[in-house]
């Protein structure tokens, strides 16, 4: 694991922002050292810090026969893999307060995810492992709402915090962003994240499989460098029409590097 300074990755007019990208799941140790390795040397060449994201499982899931995992311990120990091999830090969700000190050993964020940031349990036991806690907004939330999560996280002794947006609920089967709630989650004096891919689902479709709009994830992506965001969060995959989990609303693998070229240029432009 790589004991890593969230304070680099705060948002500076001398530093990139940075990138957490990966498959939604750990399906499988060749898929996830591929994505890392592909990332980690376009990153390397667009000089972005990049930490690899990948679930170790999915709970929160609309059928039951959806995919959930390989096995916890299996794809933990895949996250290790990674993070030792390329040299860079991992992350993962975690759902549970028994899960924080479980996923703790392998990674190194902790993240919480959107329908449990009210979750007190859950984000004093993320914080009491000392790692990094990477907090997913609710959609159902406003953006100041989010500054109840850092203290509560602060309160526990662990002042390295990520809060991340993921949209707000729009009707029953879409999501829009509001672009005001980055700075204000800035205001709270911790790194903020745009997370490009679940922005763009639409969930509870009648298919029980949610949907996405992966074709405007450069939109939110720019819109968001542009208004300053520390970070960004894009889930990504060399193919997203068979990705066992979430592909309705991923990025080709083969497009990240033209996005993150044309984002870079956004960010000189307006720091």
């Amino acid at each position: 694991m790589i004991n890593f300074d969230i304070d680099k990755l705060q948002h500076t007019h001398s530093n990139n922002f940075f990138l957490m990208a990966g498959p939604c799941a750990i399906e499988s140790e060749e898929m996830a050292m591929r994505i890392a390795d592909k990332v980690k040397t376009i990153t390397d060449k667009l000089e972005i810090p990049y930490i690899f994201k990948g679930s170790y499982r999915k709970a929160n899931r609309s059928k039951g026969s959806s995919f959930t995992g390989i096995g916890d311990e299996k794809a933990l120990k895949i996250l290790e893999k990674v993070g030792q091999t390329f040299g860079i830090p991992t992350v993962t969700d975690i759902h549970e307060s028994a899960e924080a000190s479980m996923a703790a050993a392998y990674v190194d964020v902790l993240q919480i995810p959107a329908f449990l940031c009210r979750q007190t349990d859950l984000l004093i036991a993320a914080a009491q492992t000392g790692k990094v806690v990477n907090v997913k907004k609710g959609q159902f939330l406003s953006a100041g709402s989010m500054k109840f999560a850092v203290e509560k996280i602060i309160e526990a002794g662990n002042n390295r915090v990520v809060l991340t947006d993921r949209g707000n609920t729009f009707g029953y089967q879409d999501l829009i962003v509001d672009y005001r709630g980055l700075p204000e989650m800035q205001s709270f004096g911790v790194p903020v994240v745009m997370d490009c891919t679940h922005s763009l689902q639409q969930p509870n479709q009648s298919s029980g499989v949610t949907g996405g709009k992966p074709e405007l994830i450069g939109t939110i992506a720019k819109a968001a460098i542009a208004v300053g965001a520390d970070g960004l969060f894009i889930e990504t995959h060399p193919d997203p029409a068979n990705a066992k989990s979430d592909g309705a609303n991923m990025l080709h693998l083969d497009r990240l590097e033209e996005l993150l070229e044309k984002l870079i240029k956004i960010r000189k432009a307006v720091i």
